[in-house]
């Protein structure tokens, strides 16, 4: 599965999904690198029993991602390259897998609007968060829409008009960060994270997870109605939730299926 990508390493393990962006040495996304990380989440489609998709750093790399090349920004690429990053968020609904980020290093511009639109983030203490776009003369159209509904608007302005970065702790602080780890211990919080998510059923997860994707920023009464929408005619129309109630009631553990 890895050969058919250049820029980034992808391998399903143990119900995992993990894109490993490999580009040293600052993962700085290309319109290939980043149509490569569409392609590998669109495969999950058909995955029915991944639990989690997993967005980190190469080892021989210094950086989560220091954004998109600035090459790309110019005007006779940057339609592509927008359509290029933007497909990658389109394809995370789509597959509707829960999305963890480790970071470590810079996660900057696109870097950072991944990790933002990831549902957890885990970060080294070394991690620095920033949407640098205005010190170019442009803005992050995702980051415009995604971090005042994680950070607050207040925030997320700030981060946007001035282009400074974050601590890791900073980050933590505004709800952009779930936990900050030492560098040595990321992939062990990863583990026990991934281990809690793997214990459950993988279509309870996607749908869960786009339950709370189409209900953002609708009046109560509108998103409440999407959401049962869901739960009935999409969740219900599984064999893991009857598994799960008849496991509960017999005090056994559930047997997913996944379907």
């Amino acid at each position: 599965m890895a050969s058919r990508y250049k820029e980034i390493q992808f391998n399903i393990t143990d119900r995992v999904a993990r894109v490993m962006f490999a580009r040293p040495p600052l993962n700085v996304f290309t319109i290939s690198m980043m149509r490569e990380v569409a392609a590998a989440v669109n495969s999950l489609s058909t995955q029915r029993d991944v639990c989690a998709i997993v967005f980190s750093a190469a080892p021989a790399t210094r950086a989560f991602s220091a954004g998109v090349s600035i090459e790309e920004h110019r005007p006779e690429t940057v339609y592509q390259m927008l359509e290029a990053f933007h497909s990658i968020f389109h394809a995370l609904n789509a597959v509707s897998k829960p999305v963890v980020a480790l970071v470590r290093g810079a996660a900057l511009g696109g870097g950072c609007e991944l990790a933002a639109f990831a549902d957890i983030v885990i970060a080294a203490q070394s991690a620095r968060f920033g949407q640098p776009e205005i010190k170019i003369g442009v803005f992050p159209p995702v980051a415009a829409v995604v971090l005042p509904r994680v950070i607050g608007e207040k925030s997320a302005r700030e981060m946007i008009f001035t282009g400074e970065l974050l601590t890791a702790e900073a980050a933590l602080s505004l709800g952009l960060v779930n936990h900050v780890v030492a560098e040595a211990e990321l992939e062990a919080k990863a583990e026990e994270l991934l281990n809690g998510l793997r214990q459950h059923s993988a279509p309870a997860l996607e749908l869960a997870r786009r339950a709370i994707i189409v209900s953002a920023e609708l009046p109560f009464n509108e998103a409440l109605k999407r959401t049962e929408d869901i739960y009935l005619n999409q969740l219900m129309a599984h064999k893991d939730p009857q598994e799960g109630v008849e496991a509960f009631l017999a005090k056994r553990p559930p047997r997913w299926s996944h379907k």
